[in-house]
């Protein structure tokens, strides 16, 4: 196994990527979201740079890297105050599955307006009833003639209101065990039967989230993604890198809250020194520090595995790079927050709406409680309750 060190164009990545962040940053990313729309410019010019689909194949466009090289275009980016969410759905999710289990005409399609940015896709996996159990979908697809019809209901899918098409995970019958199995399939948002329907979250953000109804959406055989019988391994090849993903959305946005403590923690002196030189201010921020770069560590590992095709072996480390990556966020916008005082709930300091946004780590897209089950079950051997 290579040593996790970064390479130089690892380090060459992060500086650019960062250095694109920081001219748009947090001021960019709250007026877009006053502005109750999509942080359209950022997400165009980080096409342009090849940043968006570092992950895909060179032939279709993309950068010819891994989930490594993505999830580190995301931390920076968060860590400047501008993440991307759609990172974690369109080239992550949607990409990874597509150049994967794609036909030709399929990867010729879609991978290369993922990778410049100019064609996005939303994920559409939960429901109302399911939760985190997978094995409860019941958004099922069955055929007429050579078409599929597609019926069910998905809630809290990102981005749809900018998206070219939804890969909607449904459910098929197998015809001998007579059970159902996960299939992938790529749906227009304009086609008849697809209803969408905002949430009203309390949560600032650019992305907006949707309740999706599909009533007998007819599709052609060819918005099947893959083989209709590689279910689960299909699902998974989006989902670990989802979690890994989503561990780079945290850590990114751990480290910028802890930087505008530290820079308060310099400057602010209540007595005679700043108030940083106190070990009761002091401790808690290395703390938080220790616990970003740990998750890092694992969320460094769980890409290595998922890009070297281990696919098992990913499958842990990603949870844990998540689970890790979600607790450390948590902790370090908190300590941010209370370094600041007052100000850490002021719109100046914009550090007040991560308290909210940072939660989004510890419950999406799996949460805490499911890992521990996962990593007891899967990892330590001990029975299941369920």
């Amino acid at each position: 196994m290579s040593p996790v060190i970064e390479t130089e164009e690892h380090k060459a990545l992060r500086a650019a990527v960062s250095a694109l962040g920081k001219r748009y940053g947090r001021d960019y990313i709250a007026r877009t979201v006053a502005e109750g729309r999509h942080p359209a410019e950022l997400w165009a010019e980080a096409g342009k740079l090849g940043y968006l689909g570092v992950n895909l194949p060179e032939e279709y466009g993309g950068g010819g890297g891994g989930v490594a090289e993505l999830c580190l275009v995301l931390e920076e980016l968060g860590a400047a105050g501008a993440p991307l969410l759609m990172l974690v759905v369109s080239p992550a999710i949607c990409g990874t599955v597509i150049a994967r289990f794609g036909t030709e005409e399929q990867k010729r399609a879609w991978l290369p307006g993922i990778a410049d940015g100019t064609r996005t896709m939303a994920f559409a996996i939960t429901e109302p009833d399911a939760g985190s159990n997978s094995h409860r979908i019941t958004t099922t697809a069955r055929r007429d003639g050579d078409d599929w019809l597609l019926t069910g209901r998905k809630v809290f899918i990102s981005g749809v209101d900018i998206a070219d098409a939804v890969l909607v995970v449904g459910r098929t019958e197998d015809a001998r065990t007579g059970r159902l199995k996960p299939c992938l399939f790529i749906v227009p948002p304009d086609a008849e039967g697809f209803g969408r329907r905002p949430i009203d979250m309390e949560l600032n953000a650019a992305e907006k989230q949707f309740e999706l109804t599909l009533d007998d959406v007819r599709l052609p055989a060819d918005a099947l993604v893959g083989d209709e019988d590689a279910g689960l391994l299909q699902l998974f090849a989006g989902l670990n890198p989802e979690r890994i993903m989503t561990a780079a959305f945290a850590i990114g946005m751990g480290r910028y809250a802890l930087e505008r403590a530290l820079e308060y923690a310099r400057e602010r002196s209540v007595w005679k020194t700043p108030i940083g030189a106190h070990q009761a201010i002091a401790h808690p921020l290395a703390q938080a520090h220790i616990d970003l770069e740990l998750a890092r560590l694992m969320m460094q590992k769980a890409a290595h595995l998922y890009d070297a095709g281990d696919d098992i072996g990913a499958g842990e480390a990603a949870n844990m790079a998540k689970y890790a990556a979600g607790e450390a966020c948590v902790k370090a916008v908190d300590q941010a927050v209370h370094t600041l005082g007052g100000n850490g709930l002021t719109r100046e300091f914009g550090l007040a709406s991560l308290i909210t946004a940072s939660r989004v780590a510890r419950i999406a897209p799996v949460s805490r409680e499911m890992i521990l089950n996962y990593v007891s079950h899967q990892s330590l051997g001990l029975p299941k309750s369920y």
